[in-house]
């Protein structure tokens, strides 16, 4: 493939050390048969070692200056020329049989948006083996109470088990990013809450964690649900939203459906 360089306004860092590859392709553990989609695949380093175990691949990515190269590299290769956060997985139910299962080194810069779009698509998807920077995989698993816990731990705890698989050093990748990453594997396999509609559930996490260091109510006055009287909804609104767990966010987000719903029938 022809010498590119990596470009800043795609967050792109290449992997270039061929033993984290493996470690990060033996983590996902890929069957022939299965739906594997790869975000970012950049000048091929997982791709080159993911078609050494399955016959097809299919791959999102958004700099044009490579595509043609991986598409002539690797004919096994499907790539839809597309970003990330715009792309429709819904594409890929008709050419697969069975749930879709996710690997990459996605750019650092929009972390947290590829979580959000993931989360978004998760009856699509079984899995996702990412790389990201290491402090904000330290979120995903944050505890209430800790500076860790905010609006990634909360959603990633309703929606999904996530493992914190190894830690990995700048060195690994040219050019070298100035912080620590880490691979976590992401399972899609939680049951939600069937009274709880998922867009006001993040919502709510999202405005408590708005203004962290006020109270509840000082961050619930600051966002979209300040037009309602939340004094009754059960939950110590003189708390900080890292003192809530999972259940008073679930809480919580009954009480504004619910006066939601009162409202739109008066």
């Amino acid at each position: 493939m022809k010498n590119i360089k990596p470009l800043k306004r795609f967050g792109q860092n290449y992997l270039v050390d061929k033993n984290i590859i493996r470690k990060i392709v033996d983590e996902l553990n890929p069957a022939e048969q299965e739906c594997i989609v790869e975000l970012g695949p950049g000048k091929g380093a997982i791709t080159e070692e993911l078609l050494e175990r399955v016959n097809k691949i299919f791959a999102v990515e958004i700099d044009r200056r490579i595509i043609d190269d991986l598409r002539n590299k690797y004919p096994k290769l499907t790539v839809f020329e597309n970003d990330i956060l715009k792309f429709d997985f819904k594409k890929l139910k008709e050419k697969c049989d069975s749930k879709i299962r996710i690997i990459g080194n996605i750019p650092f810069n929009i972390t947290a948006p590829i979580i959000f779009k993931l989360i978004e698509n998760r009856e699509l998807i079984e899995d996702a083996v990412l790389m990201v920077p290491h402090e904000i995989a330290k979120r995903f698993t944050g505890v209430r109470g800790t500076k860790d816990y905010g609006i990634l731990s909360v959603l990633l705890e309703y929606y999904c088990t996530v493992k914190l698989c190894f830690k990995v050093s700048p060195n690994v990748f040219f050019p070298k990013p100035k912080i620590d990453s880490a691979v976590v594997h992401i399972y899609f396999n939680k049951s939600t809450d069937k009274e709880i509609n998922d867009q006001t559930f993040i919502q709510v996490v999202k405005a408590a964690f708005g203004n962290r260091r006020k109270t509840l109510k000082n961050s619930l006055s600051n966002s979209i649900f300040r037009i309602y009287n939340y004094s009754r909804a059960g939950i110590d609104l003189t708390k900080r939203a890292e003192e809530l767990n999972l259940e008073d966010f679930l809480t919580l987000t009954k009480f504004f459906q619910k006066e939601a719903n009162a409202a739109k029938q008066r």
